[in-house]
């Protein structure tokens, strides 16, 4: 198997990798790459999270064709029936992003900011989302930033109502799947400065939002201004959503911009582990984010209880970054985060079945075998 992974990487660098790929990945090497995301089963674990990539429809055709399992809309900015914003400092135009080396990985440095087109502009897209979900081209998902408010101020529900019925109509049968977006320039803002408001956010968005529609509700969590036990907090205080996205990026006070790379791996996996040794009761569905550069790196998410996980920055290296020399950036970051030989998905589950970690069953071994089993102690 490791010399035919070795040749497939080789023939799949020139020739481009096929949409299909997961069919290729079970007949050669017994390995089921199926995955979940907010209860949706995907052919394989990989998504592309929410940002400048996923803001019009060609993108949305472009990752569908390369085999991108799911894609997660830019997140538009809630709105009332009258267009009013609460959060409407995040509904600005901050398209650059810079591409760097930090901390001996990438990343990509930027304010992290909302959809800036209008709200009928994000509508028609979600139509389109809906309509490629529904033909099981592309599992797309939706995001928005809603009210937050402050410790003893109401939530303000017409924007909450507003926003999350158009969607649904715009999206169409079957229900709505919505993530709700915590976004890592929140944590520099002054509203995110107090524990308890935090947490109130966290227990009760959900209601507010399920309240409007049939929703099937992540929310991305970011990395607070606070220690890892907050983090695990946090975590707690959301168990009304579907699933939870751990976590959003974090956030660089004196440049006032979102960062990731290994500092943010690092602290992600360190919380994470701290859910799952022993059973972490109430969790739900994870999907991880954060400095995800090569199919190890997802192992190590799903190890801690992630069933996908969502990349952003790694779809936007330089081209001699990947190895393949055809095909989409998509298709290019796919190759080498499967089929890498020494640090692809494929490999590194190969390397689990020799170390005893993750057994065949029914002659197969299971990406989703490694969430299952992260509830118990490592």
């Amino acid at each position: 198997m490791r010399a035919q992974l070795a040749t497939d990487f080789e023939r799949l660098k020139q020739r481009g990798l096929p949409r299909d790929f997961p069919s290729h990945v079970r007949e050669a090497y017994g390995i089921d790459l199926t995955a979940r995301y907010l209860g949706t089963t995907i052919p394989h674990p990989i998504g592309k999270g929410s940002g400048q990539l996923s803001l019009n429809q060609g993108q949305l055709e472009v990752d569908a064709e390369a085999g991108l399992a799911f894609a997660v809309l830019k997140t538009v900015i809630a709105q009332d029936a009258a267009g009013a914003q609460s959060m409407a400092a995040w509904a600005i135009h901050e398209a650059k992003m810079k591409v760097e080396r930090r901390g001996g990985g990438w990343t990509v440095t930027w304010k992290g900011r909302g959809w800036d087109r209008s709200f009928e502009e994000y509508l028609a897209l979600a139509r389109v989302g809906g309509d490629l979900t529904r033909d099981g081209h592309l599992l797309v998902v939706p995001s928005v930033k809603y009210h937050l408010p402050r410790l003893g101020e109401p939530f303000k529900d017409s924007e909450y109502a507003f926003t999350t019925r158009a969607l649904a109509a715009a999206w169409g049968e079957p229900l709505l799947l919505l993530e709700k977006d915590f976004s890592p320039t929140l944590a520099g803002d002054a509203l995110a400065g107090e524990q308890e408001q935090i947490l109130r956010w966290l227990r009760e968005v959900p209601t507010h939002i399920r309240g409007q529609a049939a929703v099937r509700l992540a929310m991305k969590i970011m990395n607070a201004r606070f220690d890892d036990d907050f983090q695990l907090e946090m975590v707690r205080a959301a168990s009304g959503a579907d699933g939870l996205v751990v976590f959003n990026r974090l956030f660089d006070p004196k440049q006032g911009v979102a960062y990731g790379g290994p500092e943010l791996t690092e602290r992600n996996l360190r919380v994470l582990a701290r859910l799952t040794p022993g059973g972490s009761p109430g969790i739900p569905e994870l999907s991880g984010t954060g400095g995800i550069t090569s199919g190890r790196d997802i192992l190590e998410y799903a190890r801690r209880g992630c069933e996908s996980v969502q990349l952003h920055t790694y779809f936007q290296l330089p081209l001699d970054e990947y190895a393949a020399t055809e095909g989409s950036r998509t298709q290019r970051a796919l190759h080498q985060l499967v089929f890498d030989p020494t640090d692809g998905l494929i490999a590194g589950m190969l390397e689990l079945e020799t170390q005893g970690v993750l057994e065949r069953r029914g002659g197969e071994l299971h990406f989703l075998d490694l969430a299952a089993n992260a509830h118990h102690a490592r």
